[in-house]
């Protein structure tokens, strides 16, 4: 089964083999359009809206949306106010958390219905049950790959330069990161894989070391002079 749809402001793909429960795909899809209306700081009438124009009482939060919050608070202090999704101009902004926790739950409720095999795209975010080879785009030519990994129920995530432009801000001082292109990681989940290739960008080249630290992660990453740093165990195919 192959599923397309535009969701959370990104296409979302998913492929399964052998799933049990067909319905499983319209529940994954069915979550990710309710995170889309809940968490979307670009909906007025979101929670994550409501939260950040103090229309909402932090203490009477979703208990999704709080522990979304305290992941973006542990990823703050650990790259010592880097990443911080409350960032002087633009409000509160948790997307770079929500989308790896909010695909994995997807990924999560194939799971629960019988899948063994698959695959969820978001955007090029990757999480996938079985082994699939997964490909890195090249940060400086959109037509080709830097590497292919080999992944075994796990998930790969990007954050770069290529797409949005210098759209990643260091918290500590403001300014765009111009110090890397992109910055990939593998890690078991995509709630992992996604937040932290983003905490690590926002901390420029200092990041590498800091993601490769990370329980369960590798990386892969290209800085600003094209050079590759890539960890001992990431998983790129032969």
């Amino acid at each position: 089964m192959r599923r397309v749809e535009h969701v959370m402001g990104l296409p979302v793909s998913v492929r399964v083999e052998g799933l049990a429960d067909e319905d499983a795909v319209d529940r994954a899809f069915a979550w990710l359009r309710e995170v889309d209306e809940r968490f979307s700081p670009f909906k007025p009438d979101s929670e994550v809206s409501r939260l950040g124009s103090g229309e909402l009482d932090p203490t009477g939060v979703s208990p999704d949306l709080a522990h979304v919050l305290e992941l973006c608070e542990h990823y703050r202090l650990a790259t010592g106010g880097a990443f911080d999704v409350r960032l002087p101009g633009r409000g509160l902004d948790p997307c770079a958390v929500v989308k790896g926790w909010a695909v994995q739950r997807a990924a999560d409720l194939l799971v629960a219905g019988g899948a063994t095999r698959f695959v969820v795209n978001a955007g090029g975010d990757v999480v996938v049950g079985g082994t699939w080879r997964v490909g890195v785009r090249h940060p400086l030519a959109a037509d080709r790959l830097c590497a292919v990994l080999e992944v075994t129920s796990g998930a790969v995530a990007t954050s770069g330069r290529y797409e949005r432009g210098d759209h990643i801000l260091d918290g500590r001082t403001g300014e765009p990161v111009t110090d890397l292109l992109s910055l990939t990681v593998f890690a078991p989940t995509l709630t992992v894989a996604d937040a932290t290739a983003t905490a690590a960008f926002a901390l420029g080249l200092d990041g590498i070391p800091w993601a490769a630290a990370q329980e369960g992660c590798e990386v892969y990453a290209v800085d600003a002079s094209s050079r590759v740093y890539r960890t001992p165990g990431m998983p790129v195919a032969a």
